[in-house]
């Protein structure tokens, strides 16, 4: 079960390191869409940082130009452009 978890989180940083490196945006949304699917079927969590470098309404892979970062009231914001959604997290004082 350990061995499982293991191996399943080392996957998962490969799809998310793949979907950084790839030049094709439904490339990497297909990684993150795996990778999703990978934590589900052993139930595991993601990490911080990679739970902000997707869209959790359309699973869209952010890039510098596909969403939108803005800080209010102690949370940060993310707006993904594709959806038009929005994601708040808050910020540690």
């Amino acid at each position: 079960m350990k061995k499982d978890k293991k191996l399943a989180k080392e996957r998962i940083k490969t799809l998310f390191e793949q979907a950084e490196k790839t030049k094709s945006q439904t490339l990497a949304n297909k990684y993150i869409q795996t990778a999703r699917k990978i934590a589900m079927k052993l139930n595991l969590r993601f990490p911080r940082g990679y739970k902000r470098k997707f869209c959790k309404h359309c699973y869209n892979y952010f890039r510098k130009d596909n969403y939108r970062v803005r800080t209010k009231n102690n949370k940060v914001i993310y707006t993904c452009k594709n959806c038009k959604k929005y994601m708040r997290f808050p910020l540690k004082t």
